[in-house]
């Protein structure tokens, strides 16, 4: 079939968590000049919502193609509140006990990542769960619309073609759903994950591509081309971030953008993290080496400890000085430490709860589709050229 490993994502993972610790670093300092460039580093938040989107989804399009079972839905739901409510809890913990800026009906909704469905401030420390909570939406509703996409017909070009225009309009309806949001000053509806389903439908529409390039059902186009100069895509996705600096994309801190400026931002946004991905799903070498090898793959593991301790760290550390080098510095070297310690003695061993499973997948066993497939004359689509 097609390779079910893509190693440069573990260091687009840490590149990710990287730029949306320092994006929170300078929400809370004076980065001068930079201010507005730095900011803009909470991009990657998209980049790793399109990520999920890619690998969540791409079982389910191998499943279609192959006309073998997708994965169960029961078993793949467990797998995915194994991998994120304890290292939530554990945060929301923290938070209470150090910083205590909350009754505990709000703690009680960012534990439940229901925090974005109700009026009132987050908690201090744990601001950055939004992305979470539409991350936990979207894993709710990936079977339903993994099946709504897979379900119906055969995987032929055609087929193959209607969906990738589908997914694409999906990512429309994040810049509107903002634009309407903003326009009519609800904010907390901003936060939901309509505004952000585009970047998930960017990830599943890439895993779509990717797979149905690898076995033929499309033939080779100018994409093809765009995965041998990694350097230029990357460019393209530099270029949009420092579009995305200037004032056209709203405020640099948590005021209120227009109308314009929020559908701008989306929409920048959005190319950033197709244009961050998509050298990834066929890398060069060296893109291996750098982005794949035994340190990315190491520092992968504790990316979602980082993410979700670094706002309680950054929040401890700005009562002590609020300079913009040392904040960075101590809160990374706080959450590394605090998410190794979680990695190390709650995530790893729970994933063998997870992997145990084995993935949420059946076995592989002959279903109608398949035994239809193996027959040459009903075989499912016609190959394109490699």
């Amino acid at each position: 079939m097609t390779p079910r490993r893509f190693p440069a994502f573990d260091g687009l993972r840490v590149l990710a968590a990287l730029a949306m610790l320092t994006a929170q670093v300078t929400l809370h300092s004076d980065a001068g000049p930079l201010t507005g460039l730095l900011s803009r580093l909470d991009v990657g938040a998209a980049v790793f919502c399109a990520i999920s989107g890619f690998l969540l989804y791409r079982p389910h399009v191998e499943a279609w193609f192959e006309g073998t079972l997708p994965p169960l839905t029961l078993p793949y739901l467990r797998n995915r509140a194994v991998r994120i409510l304890p290292v939530l809890w554990v945060a929301v913990l923290l938070a209470a006990l150090l910083l205590h800026s909350a009754d505990w009906s709000t703690y009680l909704q960012h534990a439940t990542l229901t925090q974005v469905y109700f009026e009132g401030p987050p908690a201090e420390g744990l601001t950055q769960l939004w992305s979470l909570a539409a991350i936990a939406a979207f894993y709710v509703i990936l079977p339903a619309l993994a099946k709504l996409l897979t379900g119906y017909e055969r995987p032929t070009r055609r087929s193959v073609r209607w969906r990738l225009s589908v997914l694409a309009g999906l990512t429309v309806v994040g810049p509107v759903w903002l634009t309407v949001m903003s326009a009519t000053h609800h904010p907390n509806a901003g936060l939901w994950l309509p505004g952000y389903i585009g970047w998930f439908a960017l990830g599943m529409g890439l895993a779509l591509w990717q797979v149905a390039r690898s076995t033929g059902r499309l033939g080779s186009s100018a994409l093809d081309v765009l995965t041998t100069i990694p350097g230029t895509v990357w460019g393209v996705a530099a270029a949009l971030l420092l579009l995305a600096a200037t004032p056209l994309a709203g405020p640099y801190d948590l005021s209120a953008a227009t109308p314009g400026q929020s559908a701008v931002k989306s929409i920048l946004y959005t190319g950033i993290a197709a244009c961050v991905l998509f050298p990834a799903l066929a890398p060069t070498g060296r893109t291996v080496h750098y982005l794949g090898g035994r340190p990315a793959r190491l520092a992968s593991n504790l990316t979602y400890g980082v993410f979700a301790y670094q706002v309680i760290a950054l929040t401890l550390l700005a009562r002590i000085s609020t300079q913009f080098v040392f904040l960075f510095v101590t809160t990374l070297l706080a959450s590394v430490g605090l998410a190794a310690a979680s990695y190390y003695t709650m995530e790893r061993p729970l994933a063998g709860v997870r992997n145990g499973s084995g993935g949420g997948r059946k076995p592989p066993s002959p279903s109608p589709r398949a035994l239809q497939a193996s027959r040459p004359a009903d075989r499912p689509g016609t190959p394109g050229p490699a």
